[in-house]
């Protein structure tokens, strides 16, 4: 198989349903290639602090025990859980790395570029490098030096996609925990930076902070 598919190729290929979820990686690639990397990022819309992405690669033959202990689209588990899973996802992984992009590259950049910034980067810090990227979505990461494959909901249907849209998630959710204290009277410590109604009546009572997004309508305009 080609290494080089033009973006209409990838459209065509046929997304994976969950009873592929064991093989997602190998099924569109094949399992002679190397390490394959899952990529996902979590904090696209939310208000304040950074986006982060996450780039994981499994070993293949610790991939029954990952599904057995409940690894799946982050969305879909409790904090608890995901906890719990992040644990067993650092103890099995070959190489997890987390990657960010800055409130001031969101607002200088746009979301998008920002998110697929931060992707480069967890993928640029995995060592081994991986042979392969599976990216969730439909962008591709610009300026990777490996192949690399989007897939829609790919944290839904692929192993290392969820495992990566875990580690992100509680690496985020930690981060907010954290910045909370730092800038208090938003209810970060509960929304995680999301424009929930709390975070909106803090905007309008105390103004936007330096790890608020300008470039986000609820924060434009608010000092």
């Amino acid at each position: 198989m080609s290494r080089k598919k033009s973006a209409q190729d990838s459209a065509q290929l046929p997304l994976l349903e969950l009873s592929d979820f064991l093989e997602a990686p190998f099924a569109l690639w094949g399992s002679n290639s190397g390490a394959i990397a899952g990529v996902d990022e979590v904090g696209r819309g939310a208000l304040f602090g950074p986006v982060v992405a996450a780039a994981v690669i499994l070993p293949p033959d610790r991939h029954s025990h990952l599904i057995a202990t409940g690894v799946t689209d982050s969305k879909k588990l409790t904090p608890l859980d995901r906890q719990r899973l992040m644990a067993e996802i650092l103890k099995m992984a070959v190489a997890c790395r987390i990657g960010i992009a800055s409130v001031q590259e969101i607002d200088r950049h746009n979301i998008l570029q920002a998110s697929l910034l931060a992707m480069h980067r967890a993928i640029a810090r995995l060592t081994p490098q991986p042979q392969f990227c599976l990216i969730d979505g439909n962008q591709k990461v610009p300026n990777l030096l490996m192949p690399q494959q989007t897939l829609v909901k790919g944290d839904e249907k692929c192993l290392a996609i969820a495992a990566a849209s875990i580690v992100a998630k509680v690496w985020r959710d930690r981060l907010m925990e954290r910045m909370a204290v730092k800038y208090p009277g938003y209810d970060i410590e509960k929304n995680k930076g999301y424009g929930t109604a709390k975070h909106r009546a803090g905007l309008a009572k105390l103004g936007a902070t330096r790890q608020h997004r300008l470039s986000f309508s609820p924060c434009r305009g608010i000092h």
